[in-house]
């Protein structure tokens, strides 16, 4: 049975359609997004992955696909900062309220700023962390947008 999470309420109260795709996780995988696009059958493209970004000392969140890589100088930039890096993973977890490998964009504990690869556009819906690890929610790119608010920005690089 699928419980709801921060991102899911989220969604729910917003009257987003949306739809849940749960799968099982293999607690010895770090390759969080690869597994889910193996466990659902569906293009790693349309996977995309969360990562919380230290820019200057202000924590940031970036969603690119699974298979590219976040480009830090670009997000740096768009935010106007100088110094990007990845946020430690007790950081992470914290700032959000989700464990790492399953952190959502979506009802993060604290209101981060949200950055969403422009590649998302290209894809009638998406599939993001629902909050929690073994559990992907599939939405439409401009209601992630909408919701979060995530703003679309050219941040991945291909892997």
């Amino acid at each position: 049975m699928v419980t709801g999470t921060p991102a899911t309420a989220l969604l729910i109260r917003a009257g987003v359609e949306f739809t849940l795709h749960p799968y099982p996780h293999d607690p010895g995988t770090s390759a969080f997004g690869d597994e889910a696009a193996a466990a659902l059958g569906v293009p790693a493209e349309r996977i995309f992955k969360t990562l919380i970004v230290s820019v200057d000392g202000r924590l940031v969140c970036g969603v690119v696909p699974v298979r590219g890589r976040l480009d830090l100088k670009a997000l740096a930039a768009v935010v106007g900062g100088k110094r990007a890096e990845l946020a430690q993973a007790p950081v992470a977890a914290r700032a959000t309220g989700y464990v790492v490998g399953g952190i959502s964009p979506l009802g993060q504990r604290s209101r981060l700023r949200v950055l969403l690869d422009s590649s998302a556009s290209s894809f009638p819906t998406i599939y993001v962390s629902a909050g929690r690890r073994g559990l992907q929610v599939e939405l439409a790119p401009e209601d992630l947008v909408l919701h979060t608010p995530a703003e679309l920005a050219p941040i991945a690089t291909p892997r």
